[in-house]
């Protein structure tokens, strides 16, 4: 895997899951700054490990007591919601220099990390903006905060490029990779520099878990990244994914429920609205048109998180034909259909 990163991306922790991933990537990145302070998106989700849940920020904080101190909360950029009230179709990043100026009033000085993911999923399918990452990046290196990339949902081609943080012309100090890696078995993967390693090895860090680096799965990782290159699926996401974009416009130009189509590559969100001047969330809808999908043979996620807007999550299988493509939008066609 490692001949495939960019350096100084050289060195792999394998693990099991995606939070197992975040929760070993925010332990190094700790141990290395010497901070604590972690900063995330408020549609985030990194995982229900103590750290990463403390820097999940979509659903599952309430009842359960008092995140890690340190943890904050950067607004989530997605300019068809706009947390701040401020832009309207074209994010202009100051929602990040809200964030951030939010961030330097909090800060103790104590600098550890931003963790985030190149497209939100649970947050409702929100792509960062072209130029977001790299301003995020700049402004982490002069506060010491190492970036955490999470790209569990859109590595190994999903996105059209084997990772996303390609895209944004972005090396991360960490990169954590998980669901796609193993095709379907429980690998995951903290990925960091030389320099990060050895200085955390060095501070004597631990982080085990009972299937660490285990080889039978790690066998798998490999096949999964053979499988991707051999047969060109970053090519073929592009692909799909243009003649899903394409058929989903099509089916808003006949639907009003459809207030935006968002995403890249085979990972795509359709934010469905009540009414698209207001762009006020249609979740009792939303709720109705997913289960309809499954009666007539398609299976649909949902994004319905208070503030995240009612969102049907679409990333169909790499391998996906066009026919079974095509056979999808007819279903989500007749869905809309018929739950109105």
């Amino acid at each position: 895997m490692m001949e495939v990163l960019p350096d100084p991306l050289t060195r792999a922790m394998f693990l099991s899951t995606g939070g197992e991933a975040n929760e070993a990537a925010l332990r190094l990145a700790k141990l290395h700054t010497g901070g604590h302070e972690v900063l995330a998106f408020a549609g985030s989700w990194h995982g229900m490990t103590a750290g990463a849940s403390s820097s999940t920020y979509s659903a599952g904080r309430r009842g359960y007591g008092p995140g890690l101190p340190g943890t904050m909360a950067l607004p989530t950029p997605n300019a068809y919601r706009c947390p701040i009230a401020h832009c309207r179709e074209r994010c202009d990043f100051t929602c990040l220099d809200a964030g951030i100026a939010l961030t330097d009033a909090q800060s103790v000085g104590a600098p550890a990390a931003a963790i985030v993911e190149p497209i939100l999923s649970a947050g409702g399918i929100v792509p960062l903006p072209e130029g977001y990452l790299t301003r995020l990046k700049h402004l982490c290196d002069e506060r010491g905060f190492l970036l955490i990339i999470d790209e569990a949902q859109t590595a190994l081609g999903r996105v059209g490029t084997l990772f996303a943080f390609e895209q944004h012309g972005v090396i991360p100090d960490i990169l954590t990779l998980s669901k796609t890696l193993g095709g379907g078995l429980p690998l995951s993967a903290t990925v960091t520099t030389e320099a990060i390693e050895n200085d955390a090895a060095d501070k004597g860090f631990l982080h085990f878990t009972s299937h660490v680096s285990d080889p039978l799965p790690a066998a798998v990782g490999r096949a999964v990244l053979h499988t991707v290159l051999a047969e060109d699926l970053a090519g073929r996401a592009v692909t799909m994914g243009a003649r899903l974009r394409a058929g989903l416009i099509e089916l808003q130009e006949r639907h009003e429920a459809i207030g935006d189509i968002r995403g890249v590559g085979l990972m795509l969100g359709v934010d469905l609205v009540r009414d698209r001047d207001t762009r006020e969330p249609d979740e009792r809808f939303g709720t109705a048109v997913t289960e309809r999908c499954m009666e007539l043979g398609l299976n649909v996620n949902i994004v319905k998180f208070p503030g995240l807007g009612s969102v049907l999550r679409i990333a169909p299988p790499l391998t996906i034909s066009a026919a079974d493509l095509d056979l999808g939008i007819e279903i989500l066609d007749q869905a809309l259909t018929d739950c109105r």
